[in-house]
């Protein structure tokens, strides 16, 4: 942000003039009430606490030497205890619109992560079933993601962990297995077991396993588990794949689990972990000592019995994930698995490593509606449960937005009535329209043959609505910046929909194409063009088509 940054220095300068360095804890921020300029800065405040000074006059001393100090400041003023309230002029916001002419489809990316690879793991459902609505916000989520961090000049590579082994594989099999012996008139209905996996998705399997495999009900249970297992897991993971790529999600690399297992990367971390003093044999059991890092009690990482615990195999695939060169991981995780943070982070830091070098995001539950109302998530009763079905009755666009529009360790409410709708109260189509109309006021001038007197004069740009949309556009990098800090996909939805709507009350309030002013209305469209090229750039980052006409 063009303001914040030149605020920023301004006030390292002026700090300096009066002998004073940058407090610790310095804020700037937009005031949430626009009469209170364009920026707030705690400065005085801080600095007082740092220097024992009363903050009021520190405050008026900073006010004085700002305005001295820039010809693009308007105003400088002090309120309540010493906030410094500042406003830029105008001939400052408006030299936004050439930056955003001069880098188009780059304007609001930065370099700040160059050299740092960034590893972006998400979805990751174990291939039993179909992808299902929570599914889907993790995945619009974790894309996101990936795609702000990229524009913010990381090194990012994205990953889907197939969780093909252990024991819900083989439930899988036996659930397979067992619908192909009903089909085939082995076995009947009731003889299913009750932990077995039962979706219609079982059934369709086991039918194109029966066409494929003749001699599957003669062959041993062992040697038929196995081959349901390998034929539905397949089954299940292309369907996957389909359902991400209607979904409009991309990932660079699809890791097994059990090739971590086969090639003895469990069994060399569990090593090094014993090595390191991190691990200990006790009761028959191999114990990790999450206590020294501040979980609440140690874990359990082989059985008695032998077998391996997911924790371990979790523990070998992040010491790989480290091993192939990422600087930082991020898994997008369902907010179940809150539990689990803390001892992944103390596993991190027992590899060696930051606990800061793994950054878990949450993604909360989401309820699904209709016209307001809850409704059961079941396909027998014909409602929509999986990502394919949310996609086939709102679309990919909406489906992706309103995942995005909550903070996504907070519950979603997923009305599908709102997804579908065509009009403003439909968070996607308000965007999406504001980018449209742009498009289509494009094309009225190049219809109506209008001359625009050359490149347009911008200093005729000064009504508040014009002022707002400028301040508006000149966060849009911070925007991105803060994202990819906090890894909130969330914030550049709801950016765009606070663009969007100053768009809409301007385009109501003014006549945009004015025949009798070739000047104002060039200007006028060049700012338009500039909230066309954020509103697209943001849309990009969250997988979400730009349309030119609706």
């Amino acid at each position: 942000m063009r303001a914040t940054a030149l605020l920023n220095t301004l006030l390292e300068q002026c700090s300096a003039d009066l002998g004073l360095h940058k407090p610790d804890k310095a804020v700037i921020e937009v005031p949430k009430d626009k009469k209170f300029g364009d920026l707030a800065a705690n400065w005085a405040l801080a600095l007082a606490k740092e220097t024992k000074q009363a903050p009021r006059p520190l405050a008026e001393k900073l006010a004085a030497a700002l305005r001295a100090a820039s010809e693009h400041i308007a105003a400088v003023e002090v309120a309540g205890p010493g906030f410094l309230n500042v406003t830029f002029t105008p001939a400052f916001l408006q030299a936004c619109i050439p930056l955003v002419e001069s880098q188009g489809t780059g304007f609001g990316s930065s370099q700040g992560g160059r050299g740092v690879r960034v590893q972006v793991e998400f979805v990751s459902a174990n291939p039993t079933g179909p992808l299902h609505i929570g599914h889907g916000r993790g995945a619009a989520v974790g894309d996101s993601l990936a795609r702000i961090f990229r524009f913010a000049g990381f090194d990012v590579e994205t990953e889907y962990y197939i969780n093909d082994a252990g024991r819900q594989m083989r439930t899988l099999g036996l659930s397979i297995l067992m619908r192909a012996r009903e089909i085939g008139g082995k076995s009947k209905a009731e003889d299913f077991p009750e932990d077995c996996y039962r979706g219609e998705y079982i059934r369709d399997i086991a039918a194109g396993m029966l066409k494929d495999d003749a001699g599957l009900l003669a062959v041993p249970e062992e040697e038929g588990l196995e081959r349901c297992r390998v034929y539905g897991s397949a089954a299940i993971l292309a369907g996957i794949r389909r359902d991400l790529g209607n979904f409009n999600v991309h990932h660079d690399v699809w890791f097994s689990e059990r090739s971590l297992a086969a090639s003895g990367a469990v069994e060399q971390t569990l090593r090094g972990l014993k090595e390191a003093g991190y691990a200990r044999e006790q009761d028959g059991a191999l114990w990790f000592s999450t206590t020294a890092f501040g979980d609440d009690k140690d874990r359990v990482l082989r059985k008695s019995d032998g077998t391996l615990t997911y924790f371990a195999s979790d523990i070998a695939y992040h010491a790989d994930k480290f091993r192939r060169g990422f600087s930082r991981v991020t898994d997008v995780w369902g907010a179940d698995h809150h539990g689990y943070v803390a001892r992944m982070k103390a596993a991190v830091a027992a590899l060696g490593r930051p606990e800061t070098d793994l950054d878990v995001v949450l993604v909360q539950l989401v309820n699904l509606l209709q016209d307001g109302r809850q409704i059961a998530m079941s396909t027998r009763a014909g409602t929509f449960e999986t990502l394919a079905d949310v996609i086939a009755e709102v679309g990919t666009d909406a489906a992706r937005f309103m995942f995005l529009t909550r903070k996504s360790d907070g519950k979603l409410d997923f009305d599908l009535a709102t997804a579908r709708r065509r009009s403003m109260d439909n968070p996607v189509y308000y965007v999406q329209y504001a980018h449209a109309r742009i498009c289509a006021l494009r094309r009225r001038v190049l219809d109506r043959g209008m001359e625009l007197d050359g490149p347009g004069d911008l200093s005729l740009l000064v009504l508040p609505e014009e002022l707002g949309l400028l301040r508006t556009l000149d966060r849009f990098p911070a925007v991105v910046e803060d994202a990819a800090r906090t890894a909130a996909p969330h914030l550049v939805s709801f950016y765009l929909m606070e663009l969007a709507g100053l768009l809409h009350s301007y385009y109501a309030a003014q006549q945009i194409l004015t025949a009798e002013l070739p000047a104002l209305t060039a200007a006028r469209m060049r700012l338009l063009e500039a909230v066309r090229q954020c509103l697209n750039n943001g849309l990009d980052l969250i997988g979400v088509s730009a349309p030119i006409t609706m």
